[in-house]
């Protein structure tokens, strides 16, 4: 990484990158310099050749307890009280605009996204974890999109994200009750694809699913993923148009001879470890 940052910090390894919430507040809560840093960190992501998968986790015992409150409040204080005037309704949008941008930016990335998590995922690391590609967590996690108890909005990009993922039904229940979901829950509604024993064996599987992503074609994950991301709000002809227009020119790629001769000779395939830049 290029920059020094305070709320994340980094581990890579062939392909992979690891970034794990610091806070600093208690739990990882989200403050200031989380909200300002991760759609830095993300562009910064996006522009590495070398990383073909990224893993986010907490640190210490928990994955995140959303909002930093009493160290936002300084900041969306002067935009919340006494007699808001039009000018402050106008800061008040651009701020909530900007917290928007880190998870939309995970959303958008041609890089696959993995969301490891373990203790709480309150709020915030909700709408985080739903801006991933796939989701899993230790047998000790709880969920809970807790705004409403706190008077807001979920406006981070949960209620976007998170009914493609789990329903409008599930959706709507955890939004409207802000009550606090297990692990189990959270599997059987698919929230997280699979659900591990302890925190150490969930990084573990994190690790090793990122590492299968990365072993593949660079390319063709990436265009999974595009492909995936267009077809979201269109119909299944579109989506059938956009990834045959896609393919015509992929299969033309070094990577797909590769995979091809290396069918032919009963081998495992070489794939080029670089990423395109962006789509």
């Amino acid at each position: 990484m290029n920059q020094t940052y305070q709320s994340l910090s980094f581990g890579q390894e062939d392909g992979v990158m690891t970034v794990s919430l610091l806070g600093p507040g208690k739990g990882n809560a989200m403050g200031p310099e989380f909200w300002a840093e991760l759609p830095t960190v993300m562009d910064e992501i996006n522009r590495m050749p070398d990383i073909r998968c990224i893993i986010f986790r907490g640190s210490s015992d928990h994955f995140s307890y959303g909002l930093n409150i009493p160290q936002m409040m300084p900041k969306l204080g002067s935009m919340t009280t006494g007699t808001v005037l039009a000018h402050q309704r106008i800061d008040l949008m651009a701020q909530i605009r900007q917290m928007q941008s880190g998870f939309q930016k995970m959303h958008e990335s041609s890089k696959p996204i993995i969301a490891a998590i373990h203790g709480w995922c309150i709020g915030g690391g909700v709408n985080m974890i739903a801006a991933a590609d796939i989701r899993l967590c230790s047998r000790d996690a709880k969920f809970s999109l807790r705004e409403t108890k706190l008077a807001i909005t979920p406006d981070i990009g949960g209620l976007q994200f998170l009914p493609m993922i789990i329903g409008q039904g599930f959706t709507r229940e955890m939004a409207f009750t802000g009550a606090d979901y297990d692990a189990a829950f959270a599997e059987r509604i698919g929230l997280v694809n699979h659900v591990y024993d302890t925190p150490d064996q969930l990084f573990e599987a994190a690790a090793t699913l990122a590492r299968q992503i990365a072993d593949n074609s660079a390319s063709a994950v990436q265009g999974a993923k595009r492909v995936l991301n267009y077809s979201l709000n269109k119909s299944i002809e579109d989506g059938l148009q956009y990834v045959a227009v896609w393919n015509s020119s992929q299969m033309q790629s070094n990577d797909f001879s590769e995979a091809m001769q290396a069918t032919m000779e009963k081998r495992k395939a070489e794939f080029n470890k670089k990423t395109n830049r962006g789509y």
